[in-house]
């Protein structure tokens, strides 16, 4: 009898920690993985000499022999990379400027002015984050073209928020219902104006809500493919996704290590961006969901 019970326990413990492990670490051991593996890739194709790159059966594919920065040396010295990095960075931070200032204006209205029929407005700009960039391209191109803006960084700074704005914005209403009203009831009792109440009171306790519509708006302007191939046409005035791509490739001829390398260190801005701002990503996006 006493066996038994003994055993018991010792039975439970093992079932609970089996499941647990099949439930929750095997799971996350996954999605680390899949999540990790091409920046590990990325990194490793990076620093390979190109002997290491294309014999497989004399070197291991998933490890280095020999390190080499002859790949980033060749992208920083023989290629406008360093231009291209800086476009990319110029028209982010417009494009996130600007989508910023337009989402913050729109969220507060549609949220603190109350006029009617501001629910369906909030749900229509919403939707129109919906509609895909391969539809929008064309009309945008011709009014690109008519603008004269064709081959020039500042089109994209223009056509970015087209798709930056409505998520923003649905992002920064959700955020704006966290704040109570009653502060800027009493702003407006004692003869502050919207503006005023808009820049002293909402915007500061905003500011997670905006930090984490800048992340958004950020990395989806650094990533953004269709439109910089469409509008730019010059090596010199090209972001880095579609100049890795169109400048790195000639014919049917890879330069896997200068790709991977600009990939690379492409993708080190945004993380560094993230890994500054996000706590307050994170608690945005719970003030913005709550309700």
């Amino acid at each position: 009898m006493s066996n038994a019970s003994t055993a018991a326990p010792e039975t439970m413990h093992w079932d609970s920690r089996a499941r647990r492990m099949v439930v929750l670490w095997l799971p996350l051991a996954c999605f680390v993985l899949i999540l990790l593996f091409p920046f590990y890739w990325m990194t490793v194709t990076a620093f390979k000499p190109d002997a290491e790159l294309y014999d497989f059966g004399s070197h291991n594919p998933f490890w280095i022999t020999s390190p080499t920065l002859q790949h980033i040396r060749k992208l920083l010295f023989e290629t406008a990379y360093p231009n291209w990095l800086l476009t990319t960075m110029l028209v982010s931070i417009g494009a996130t400027t600007l989508s910023l200032f337009s989402s913050t204006l729109a969220a507060y209205a549609i949220q603190r002015l109350r006029f009617r029929g501001s629910q369906y407005v909030g749900l229509a700009i919403y939707l129109a984050y919906l509609v895909p960039p391969s539809i929008l391209f064309i009309p945008l191109a011709t009014m690109v073209v008519q603008l004269g803006l064709f081959d020039s960084p500042f089109a994209l700074v223009l056509v970015y928020p087209t798709f930056l704005v409505p998520f923003c914005t649905w992002l920064l209403i959700g955020y704006f219902k966290s704040i109570p009203y009653e502060l800027e009831e009493c702003a407006l009792i004692d003869g502050a104006t919207r503006l005023q109440i808009l820049r002293r009171i909402t915007l500061p306790l905003a500011v997670p809500g905006l930090i984490s519509a800048g992340i958004f708006s950020f990395t989806l302007s650094w990533n953004e493919f269709i439109y910089a191939l469409a509008f730019i046409q010059s090596s010199e005035n090209k972001t880095v996704p579609v100049a890795i791509l169109t400048e790195l490739v000639t014919g049917d001829v890879y330069q896997w290590g200068a790709l991977m390398a600009g990939s690379l260190m492409g993708s080190l801005p945004v993380a560094i961006f993230y890994s500054f701002f996000v706590d307050y990503y994170v608690s945005s996006l719970t003030g913005a969901v709550k309700e």
